[in-house]
């Protein structure tokens, strides 16, 4: 039997415009699953429940008032929920840390007005790790985020519970961020498609700066379609942002739309992570996807090397800076977890010509990498270097153990952190275990457009939406 969360957001949004479906009636949907469900898959570390029915019932006026409903805005009546990294005026917001576990927005962040602009409800926060920097999400303030195709493995991070909300039907999509892989490793490990956009595509601001470039926000979805939507949405430069992307040509959702014409493809599986080894199911994903955009009457053609491991160092030096960038009121520090405190004594003990020396070989190496690079118009590789990692994992080692652990999890990643290049994780393939196993495509800068039509063939070509965890008709 259809639900209503088996509703992508694009259809959901339209079914609204039209009076199917109400508002009201979507997002009671959500909360009543959320209440039901939240405890089992750590989704949700905040939920605005009465916030977002009075949301929904201003929504459901509009839709009644409207001479003209085509006009409404694009995610009107759809309900979007914010990771807890991001600031909401008047919301909980605790950065994933006991540090800030009583602490209210104070503004919201431009993402949080476009999606408010855009039209959407607020169902609540996703769970985050402590400040975003783990690639799984166990905080001391949430459950744990956890994969619905297995809740005995994490829904991996640092946007996990805004993967693990869409991938159980606790939403129809999310807004994540990604730092390091942030959407894409929760996207892989949620049987979801995810984007990371272009550097300066999407404004960090007015509060959270862009510093290096590395993070960004992006969307979380079920559908390429939904994702593009989602994209639009965000996609803005605001005055103070460091970085601006170049423009793009119509809507993202428009690419959803469009064949991708006969592109020219580069693949790599040599992890630049020292020490990383590729598990035989993400082997298996990334040569079926090989083959996939053969036939699909791509070349596809083996990838020289360009980032290596030598960059590996020099990307570490600065997450161990960027650790430190979120403040901690003097004499609260014992109430961070133990890979947070390491991390930030690193931060803290490098010296600013350390930091610029890191950033300006980052430079460098970007440099020499991307004229080869920019002979393809994407390149495929692995999201993760292996399945979906048990709860516990990484977060049951001490710090250096746990932090050696994230890296070889992750070594494909970072890489498009560091060059500022859009990525997307498409949910392609599934193990033996039955547990989602993502394929990555990475651009050109400012190269969304083309990511999305590929990514949409695809989908085309190897449906996934009817492919549902077990939670889904729970």
């Amino acid at each position: 039997m259809t639900q209503t969360h088996d509703l992508t957001a694009t259809r959901m949004a339209a079914a609204v415009r039209t009076g199917e479906v109400s508002p009201v009636e979507l997002t009671d949907h959500y909360l009543a699953r959320i209440e039901r469900l939240n405890e089992q898959v750590g989704a949700y570390v905040t939920v605005t429940a009465e916030r977002a029915r009075e949301e929904a019932r201003q929504a459901e006026k509009a839709v009644l008032d409207a001479d003209d409903r085509s006009a409404l805005p694009p995610l009107h009546g759809v309900p979007v929920p914010i990771k807890d990294l991001n600031l909401v005026n008047g919301v909980r917001m605790t950065f994933g840390s006991r540090v800030y576990s009583d602490l209210t927005g104070f503004a919201d962040d431009h993402i949080v007005t476009r999606l408010r602009e855009a039209g959407s409800v607020l169902l609540g926060k996703t769970t985050t790790p402590e400040f975003g920097l783990p690639c799984y999400t166990e905080s001391d303030v949430a459950p744990p985020a956890r994969t619905p195709w297995d809740l005995s493995r994490s829904a991996g991070g640092s946007s996990g519970g805004a993967a693990a909300a869409v991938a159980a039907g606790l939403a129809p999509v999310a807004q994540g961020s990604d730092g390091g892989g942030s959407i894409r490793i929760p996207s892989s490990a949620c049987g979801l498609f995810g984007i990371k956009p272009t550097r300066g595509r999407v404004s960090q601001g007015p509060v959270v700066p862009d510093l290096f470039g590395l993070s960004t926000n992006g969307p979380i979805a079920r559908t390429v379609r939904d994702a593009a939507l989602l994209l639009d949405v965000m996609a803005g430069h605001m005055p103070g942002d460091i970085y601006a992307a170049p423009p793009v040509e119509g809507s993202f959702a428009s690419y959803a739309e469009r064949p991708p014409g006969r592109l020219r493809i580069a693949r790599s599986i040599e992890p630049p992570v020292p020490d990383a080894e590729v598990h035989p199911d993400c082997v298996a994903a990334y040569e079926a996807a090989s083959e996939l955009l053969e036939e699909l009457g791509h070349e596809v053609v083996d990838l020289p090397p360009v980032l290596g491991p030598d960059v590996v160092p020099h990307f570490v030096t600065l997450w161990g800076a960027m650790a430190t960038v979120t403040p901690v009121p003097e004499g609260s520090e014992h109430l961070l977890q133990p890979l947070t405190r390491w991390l930030r004594e690193r931060g803290e003990a490098t010296s600013a010509p350390q930091l610029f020396q890191a950033h300006a070989a980052l430079q460098g190496a970007l440099r020499a990498a991307f004229p080869v690079m920019n002979e393809y118009d994407a390149i495929l590789t692995p999201t993760l270097a292996q399945p979906p990692a048990p709860i516990g994992y990484f977060h049951d080692q001490e710090p250096a153990e746990n932090f050696e652990r994230q890296k070889r999890f992750t070594p494909f990643t970072s890489m498009y952190n560091i060059s500022g290049q859009p990525a997307v994780s498409v949910p392609l393939h599934v193990n033996a275990d039955g547990l989602p196993i993502g394929i990555m495509l990475a651009g050109r800068l400012g190269g969304e457009g083309t990511l999305i039509s590929l990514s949409a063939q695809l989908e085309e070509a190897r449906p996934w939406i009817d492919r549902k965890p077990e939670i889904w008709t729970a």
